[in-house]
């Protein structure tokens, strides 16, 4: 027993004499923006196809990243759903995903389904996701799911060819091409992604027991390596992966208090999550160019909202008009009216009823 403790107490003192303060950072600086899909604004030929210019999956990814960019789509997509008119060549579960796909990728297609007689039998969604444009733009080209390499040359396995006489195709205009579309919404999506990591930030934080983590400051010279390493682990062990981990500080000619626990409250200073997320939710909305007040967003006491229906009815003329006006353009090519609207009318009544 009497050697144990010897032992223990040299280890001590070889410690302690050392002299030198020991600190320890747990987790690392973590990555927060994503502009790999900003990085390439051209189409390059590969194969039998064009890449589009920007990344179709990361474009799909960043759909469901902020609830303020999903929702100002589908509020865009329910809104002319409910207007549509069904045809007997297009249902209205064909155009919703047809019409998801423009505001999602800028990029719709449809099918031609032809009858024995070579004309329309109905019209077929084609997941834009998935949809490629051939190299002289006589064709396109659908890539299984599991085709996932945009840039296997010359590869047409899994991939299944059309004659561009037997696609309808609905694209939003680019300035630096002409081959693909490219989604107006580009610009806010640094904002979406940093709303996003608002969320996460603040969700680990609660996780982690609704503080940012404490400073153990050690200065107590009698404990040994041992307890020093097996205090570190336990610490490591504590806490999942997020953005608050423990900082753990030995130094042994310290003086009293030997060991001290010291919370970082000056976190709550700089955690500005709610005008970050108020900044971002703006620009989204701005991007979109949806009313706070369709959204069902609060206007933080800047004054009334105005008249409801005469914000609607102006959304729609202003936004969805010119949508409705390139599906019309549609007609022309399939000859017949297979996209007609309704006109958008607010029921009085039920708009002035109490909520």
């Amino acid at each position: 027993m009497s050697q144990f403790k010897s032992r223990k107490h040299k280890a001590a003192t070889s410690v302690a004499e050392s002299g030198r303060a020991q600190a320890f950072s747990f987790g690392e600086p973590e990555l927060v923006t994503r502009s790999e899909i900003m990085d390439l604004f051209r189409c390059e030929l590969s194969g039998e196809w064009w890449v589009p210019p920007v990344s179709l999956e990361a474009l799909s990814k960043a759909f469901r990243a902020s609830v303020y960019h999903s929702s100002p789509i589908h509020a865009k997509v329910n809104i002319l759903v409910s207007l549509f008119n069904p045809h007997p060549k297009l249902s209205a579960s064909d155009f919703e995903r047809f019409i998801l796909d423009y505001f999602v990728y800028a990029n719709a297609y449809l099918e031609r389904v032809r009858n024995r007689l070579g004309g329309d039998l109905y019209l077929k969604t084609m997941p834009a996701k998935f949809m490629r444009r051939g190299k002289d733009l006589s064709k396109f080209f659908y890539l299984s799911r599991d085709f996932s390499n945009d840039w296997t040359l010359g590869a047409t396995e899994g991939a299944r060819d059309y004659p561009a006489r037997d696609v309808l195709y609905m694209a939003k205009p680019d300035i630096n091409q002409e081959i693909y579309g490219v989604p107006e919404y580009l610009s806010a999506l640094p904002s979406a992604w940093l709303n996003n990591e608002a969320t996460l930030f603040r969700l680990r934080y609660y996780r982690n027991g609704s503080h940012a983590g404490v400073i153990l400051y050690l200065t107590d010279a009698t404990q040994d390596t041992a307890d020093v390493d097996a205090i570190k682990d336990a610490m490591r062990k504590s806490k999942g992966p997020g953005n608050f981990r423990n900082l753990f500080v030995y130094a042994p000619n310290g003086k009293k208090d030997g060991l001290q626990v010291i919370p970082m409250s000056e976190i709550a200073a700089k955690d500005e999550f709610f005008n970050i997320k108020n900044v971002t939710r703006d620009d989204q909305l701005a991007v979109h160019r949806v009313p706070r007040e369709l959204m069902s967003i609060a206007l933080d006491g800047k004054g009334g909202s105005g008249d409801l229906n005469k914000i609607a009815r102006i959304f729609v003329t202003n936004e969805l008009g010119s949508v409705m006006a390139l599906l019309n353009e549609l007609n022309k090519q399939l000859g017949d009216e297979v996209f007609t609207f309704k006109k958008y009318v607010i029921d009085d009544a039920v708009a002035d009823s109490p909520a």
